[in-house]
């Protein structure tokens, strides 16, 4: 009878969590809002290190934590065969990179061989904006 009580505690504390943490307010995107490559362009064959510049048009970009109206900054997604949750804060992993200081360039070094690149905007809280705002999805040729 005690297990059964634990249990049913844990899953209703589980519950409480999933839905705390799918009560996430997402930021509108504002009309218009797009993201894109600047350079390297879809196709390119670049070294195993390059330069990555980030276009914005329509909004902002503001450091992570900043609550400016029309902002947000850059993440960029490195062969993520699937988009990531767009209604949660994004992950910060090694395909899944971080610009929250406002950056709009970063130098990337990757192995050699194809790989594919896309930025998506996230708010003050590294959370997708709604609609995401997101880029087409290059690939470029690593030598």
């Amino acid at each position: 009878m005690r297990t059964l009580s634990c249990l049913s505690l844990g899953a209703l504390l589980l519950g409480a969590a999933s839905a705390t943490l799918a009560a996430i307010p997402r930021t509108p995107a504002p009309e218009g809002a797009q993201v894109y490559f600047i350079e390297p362009a879809d196709g390119a064959t670049v070294g195993q290190t390059f330069t990555i510049k980030f276009g914005l048009k329509g909004m902002g970009v503001a450091p992570a934590g900043v609550d400016a109206p029309a902002t947000g900054h850059h993440h960029l997604l490195i062969d993520q065969g699937e988009q990531p949750a767009m209604d949660m804060p994004l992950p910060m992993t090694d395909g899944i990179r971080h610009f929250g200081k406002g950056q709009t360039e970063t130098q990337l070094t990757l192995p050699p061989g194809k790989h594919s690149l896309q930025l998506l905007v996230g708010d003050r809280n590294h959370v997708p904006l709604d609609a995401p705002v997101i880029s087409e999805r290059i690939t470029v040729i690593v030598q």
